[in-house]
């Protein structure tokens, strides 16, 4: 009778279902095969036709790159170079001359040589501007000038570069260039220890797991994890380091996926380090990824205080695929889900506003999770502060001063024409925020607000129909209010400019190692972390 029923209702569902599933598939393969199709024969006509010489190779960029916009930032087409580059991120090896470096009208300037590499060896500075390398000038170059800098270990390049207006020469001997995961470990003071981890790259478990055991065996009673300005990496690395902290067999992470074979849940695999060790971790806006999973897990786990500024809130897992001619894509395969089932991306790319940006959950949107000992945690805007410290309200006219690399061009000046002693003792002062306002003015910075925008458009208008000499007077009257406001504006972010300016002051002087000790003195968050750990029952009671 059994055996019956399998075969008139078992056996027909699974056909039915096979044959549904079968049918999707076609179908979606028909409209692939036929979209690229029509691609194909119109990508042909047009190059074959149009009126003027095309570049196949641009317009095939601009089309893909366009294509993938309209989906999320982080699902991109990799070239050759980028595939490089995305290997070097994830290892964190390569032949180089060991220096952060930037593409910037036609010249390759130096970001931040790192200590006791080839570009330090020889002198090189941040702020140097390299523009010859071996006998080819960066200026007009039409490849990626950073690669003529990459060669075989040992091999020498000669640069030319202007340094403060001067030009120099210096010989750069490659290489093996080794990016650590781990910049910076040490003792804060007699309990407790500092681990800064910068990226999830390959060595990212290994690198934390000997700072961590390294710090017990000097005395560490408590450990300050700093995943600051960390935008995230491989996903494995993030599960490892939860490990550290928390028992074999423990929920991490889960995916959910269109794909079921991207629907994963993530256990710890190992035995841990220290599950009781006091932990906190330090998060800011830039904390991505990765760094959200490890924050966000051990929250919700109750395992660590979270002390800082709400993380960047990107809850979309990437991977890899291999395409022809050695390039890649990267896409957007899952959200990722933290043990309490949150998922902490902030914006929605595919639900997006007239002018077609992403819109950002709104706080009455957010749902509400518990953690192991039932506190409230939330989805939909990244990791939240269990302590929040140093949470700034960042004006784009601020964000535009920072991408024009004002921030960096003025702390290299600043390095030129001060001579600090003690760099420990630093302390930016009024004066030094009104110099820097003043340099703002005379390296011609301007930046053109939405407001701005709408009123410039209006007036022209206003213009075309004539009816400007009524307004001419009042429309000037608001373009001076408005420049007005954008002073106040960077008045009301100096706390912050002053905290960026600081670090790439004292990075100038004394390297990225200099820095670390710095922050370990000044800085507001890691002086909350150690307060909060040196008292066991305020630490706890963040927990409960």
């Amino acid at each position: 009778m059994k055996n019956i029923l399998k075969k008139r209702i078992i056996i027909p569902i699974l056909a039915g279902v096979l044959f549904i599933s079968t049918t999707a598939f076609k179908n979606d393969f028909f409209e692939i095969a036929k979209q690229i199709e029509i691609f194909t024969t119109l990508f042909k006509e047009l190059n074959m036709n149009y009126v003027d010489e095309t570049n196949p190779g641009d317009l095939m960029d601009t089309a893909i790159k366009s294509m993938l916009a309209d989906l999320d930032p982080y699902t991109n087409f990799l070239n050759e170079q980028d595939v490089e580059a995305a290997r070097i991120n994830n290892t964190g090896d390569y032949t180089g001359i060991g220096a952060k470096i930037q593409t910037k009208k036609d010249k390759l300037i130096i970001i931040e040589p790192y200590k006791g590499y080839p570009a330090d060896k020889a002198g090189l500075k941040a702020g140097d501007e390299i523009i010859k390398v071996g006998n080819t000038l960066i200026e007009g170059y039409e490849d990626y000038p950073g690669d003529l800098l990459k060669g075989a270990p040992d091999s020498s390049v000669e640069v030319v570069f202007k340094r403060q207006g001067k030009t120099q020469t210096a010989t750069i001997k490659r290489a093996e260039v080794e990016i650590k995961a781990v910049p910076h470990f040490s003792m804060i003071n007699d309990k407790t220890g500092y681990i800064v981890l910068s990226k999830f790259n390959k060595k990212a478990h290994a690198e934390t797991n000997y700072a961590l055991r390294d710090l017990k065996a000097q005395g560490a009673e408590n450990i300050v994890l700093d995943l600051r300005g960390n935008p995230g990496g491989l996903l494995r690395e993030a599960i490892k380091i939860v490990n550290l902290f928390v028992p074999k067999n423990q929920l991490v992470v889960t995916t959910k996926s269109k794909v079921k074979k991207y629907n994963r849940t993530y256990l710890t695999t190992d035995e841990p380090i220290d599950t009781e060790i006091p932990l906190v971790i330090l998060i800011d806006g830039k904390s991505a990824s990765a760094s959200e999973i490890v924050s966000g897990a051990l929250q919700d786990l109750d395992r660590a205080v979270i002390v800082g500024s709400r993380s960047f809130g990107k809850g979309l897992v990437q991977r890899p695929k291999i395409l022809t001619y050695g390039t890649q894509v990267k896409i957007t395969i899952s959200r990722y889900y933290t043990p309490s089932g949150r998922c902490i991306q902030a914006l929605d790319y595919w639900n997006r506003n007239e002018k077609g940006e992403a819109v950002k959950v709104k706080q009455e949107n957010y749902n509400a999770f518990k953690t192991k000992n039932g506190r409230q945690v939330f989805d939909g805007g990244g990791v939240f502060p269990d302590a929040q410290v140093g949470s700034y309200k960042i004006s784009p006219i601020t964000t535009a001063i920072v991408n024009n690399n004002l921030i960096f061009d003025y702390a290299t000046k600043y390095h030129y024409s001060h001579n600090i002693s003690d760099i420990n003792s630093l302390k930016l002062s009024d004066s030094d925020f009104l110099d820097f306002k003043n340099y703002l003015k005379t390296n011609n910075f301007s930046f053109e607000t939405d407001t701005e925008k709408a009123l410039k458009k209006a007036y022209e208008i206003a213009q075309k129909e004539e009816l400007n000499d009524n307004i001419d007077h009042d429309y000037k009257t608001l373009v001076s209010n408005l420049n007005s406001s954008k002073t106040n504006i960077i008045d009301e972010n100096k706390d912050y400019l002053l905290e960026l300016l600081t670090k790439d002051i004292v990075k100038q002087y004394v390297y990225r190692e200099g820095l670390y000790e710095y922050l370990e003195i000044h800085d507001n968050e890691i002086k909350k972390a150690t307060n909060i750990l040196a008292n066991p029952t305020t630490y706890h009671g963040y927990l409960k």
